[in-house]
């Protein structure tokens, strides 16, 4: 049986590599160091079917060294210390390794740390292949003796090229099968492989597979795109940057990009439950108090989603979300409230003013408990502005600043004049 197409058709060269122009253009860095033979220790970081395991045989090949591939999902302490022996006596005998690792970031610490010793004595290239950042994912120490080599998504231009060589190469390709593609067809597939060089030539296998009378068009292909997917990791770094972007658009009030995010976490596959809380938390940290709709509309929402489930309840997600990226923002709410926290923490159990305090005993009483305390619903105006609340060594502190627009707007004119009121009343003292 023969190996699948993206196995047969794995670049020999580094010329024959689709993107990746930045690292691998003639005058770029990396590239320059494979040619001249001049090999070192790195991380290669990027999304899955970019290049990576490829670029790895490739290192291996330019500095004449024997390749080893080992799978940390496959492959515990006991087989990478038998691989990093072996190494080691190699590199007596005169021979270099290059030792690949393929998801590198599912080792634990411990792990990582059995390839220190060898990198450091040179028995063995360490390329590590991770589709997760390695700022969160491997150790200092590892990192330190590598270098970090970022790979990018392919762009549907270069997924069809490769296609085109699939196509066209009778050796390893289906070049021998004379099929006729759909022009079309190559744009259909580069676009769902989703940057994805091995998932794009896997579709084209499957189409070539049920392509009829040799042809392979849009008809052909609705069938084997029927259940493609889109990058999402529900844990990994994806998941977080969309998150983000999610929050950040409806921060800088741009529905079209939040809406955007939102549905592509959706598609993903997200829990709608997560989504329901962080929408919810932007309506309270970046709109706050400038709309205090916005918190009612995210709690209905949520409650709608609840009760539909999706299809039906994503609409009311992403109602949600037009509504939060289109409305005024303030943050003021949460940045009092950070002050706030921070102020109690650093100043300790500062008592309660005594006119504040409840007294519901004679005793209390007797020791000053409530005395002059002003209710002020019975003074002229509604407030007593010569009472003051705040523990004695924090008097004059303000926390709150409501910002100009929504409205906050009122609540700032509003408590401006309270203040100033309050401060002229204090003068008078």
């Amino acid at each position: 049986m023969s190996a699948p197409l993206a196995e047969r058709m794995r670049p020999r060269d580094l010329d024959e590599i689709v993107g990746q122009r930045r690292l691998l253009a003639p005058n770029a860095a990396l590239r320059r160091a494979l040619d001249a033979g001049r090999v070192h220790s790195m991380i290669l970081w990027g999304p899955p079917g970019c290049g990576k395991t490829t670029l790895a045989r490739l290192v291996a090949a330019r500095s004449n060294a024997r390749f080893v591939a080992l799978s940390a999902v496959m492959s515990g302490l006991p087989e990478v210390r038998k691989v990093l022996a072996e190494a080691a006596t190699q590199f007596a005998a005169g021979e270099r390794t290059v030792l690949f690792v393929d998801e590198v970031h599912r080792f634990n610490k411990t792990q990582q740390d059995a390839f220190l010793p060898h990198i450091e004595a040179g028995h063995v290239v360490f390329v590590g292949a991770t589709t997760e950042n390695p700022s969160f994912e491997l150790n200092s120490a590892l990192l330190s003796r590598c270098r970090v080599h970022v790979l990018d998504a392919l762009q549907a231009d270069d997924i069809e090229v490769a296609l085109r060589h699939a196509l066209d190469d009778t050796e390893r390709g289906l070049g021998a099968l004379g099929l006729r593609v759909d022009p079309d067809a190559l744009a259909t597939i580069a676009a769902a492989a989703d940057g994805d060089v091995r998932r794009a030539l896997t579709l084209l296998e499957i189409a070539a597979e049920l392509a009829d009378g040799g042809l392979i068009d849009q008809a052909s292909l609705a069938q084997v795109l029927a259940d493609r997917t889109r990058r999402f990791d529900k844990q990994g770094e994806q998941f977080y940057d969309q998150i983000s972007a999610l929050h950040k658009s409806v921060r800088s009030s741009d529905p079209d990009a939040a809406l955007y995010w939102l549905a592509r976490m959706i598609d993903g596959g997200c829990d709608p439950a997560y989504l329901c809380r962080r929408l919810t938390r932007m309506a309270v940290e970046d709109i706050g108090l400038a709309d205090p709709r916005a918190l009612d509309m995210a709690i209905s929402s949520w409650e709608a989603f609840e009760r539909m489930g999706a299809p039906e309840g994503e609409l009311a997600l992403a109602q949600l979300t037009l509504y939060l990226a289109s409305c005024a923002k303030s943050n003021a709410g949460y940045v009092a409230w950070k002050a706030v926290r921070a102020e109690v923490q650093s100043s300790g159990t500062l008592g309660v003013p005594m006119h504040l305090r409840n007294a519901p005993t004679r005793l209390m009483k007797d020791l000053g408990y409530g005395k002059h305390y002003q209710y002020d619903p019975d003074v002229d105006g509604g407030v007593a502005l010569d009472q003051v609340c705040l523990p004695d060594e924090l008097v004059g502190r303000q926390f709150y600043a409501p910002v100009a627009r929504g409205m906050e707007i009122k609540l700032k004119e509003k408590l401006d004049a309270l203040r100033e009121a309050r401060r002229q009343a204090r003068a008078k003292e």
